[in-house]
């Protein structure tokens, strides 16, 4: 006999002030990088568009967290652009594999296009990450980069971009 989990919907808004504790408590558990309160208040309070979190019957179970930045280009190097970066997204493990992480980067992506101007997006990602180098090549990400030793535990990290 097989039993189906019934998939609960989301929806993905922008996140909140009263958000953070709860984005917080899924940084800690999902992510070995953790963030001061000060860190995520900062990046909220200047780029709530690419802040969004995704709700589960009111109870948030996911986030990504994106700034805007002016660099050179990740594919053209002599070329100066405004860049979306990606600096933290994350899923509870009970509410993965529901296509909530991909409709959370999606959506900040379109926002770093459409309200932010940017032209390219771009997030470090650990070499060992799979599922996570998986979804960002399902949507259009390529390894431009290998930083080396990145993460405090010495992993080096793929930097992944992506035309917008």
């Amino acid at each position: 006999m097989v039993s189906y989990e019934r998939q609960q919907a989301f929806q993905i808004r922008e996140a909140e002030f009263s958000d953070l504790p709860h984005v917080m408590r899924i940084n800690r558990i999902c992510l070995p990088e953790n963030y001061t309160y000060f860190f995520f208040e900062s990046i909220l309070r200047n780029y709530p568009k690419t802040f969004l979190v995704a709700e589960v019957d009111g109870n948030i179970a996911g986030y990504i967290m994106c700034r805007v930045e002016r660099g050179f280009s990740k594919f053209d190097r002599l070329s100066f652009k405004k860049l979306g970066h990606v600096i933290s997204i994350a899923v509870l493990p009970e509410y993965r594999r529901r296509g909530m992480g991909e409709s959370l980067l999606e959506s900040a992506l379109k926002a770093m296009k459409g309200h932010y101007g940017c032209e390219e997006a771009y997030l470090e990602v650990r070499v060992s990450n799979i599922p996570a180098l998986t979804l960002y090549r399902k949507l259009g990400f390529t390894v431009v980069k290998t930083a080396r030793r990145y993460y405090i535990d010495g992993e080096d990290a793929y930097v992944m971009a992506k035309k917008l």
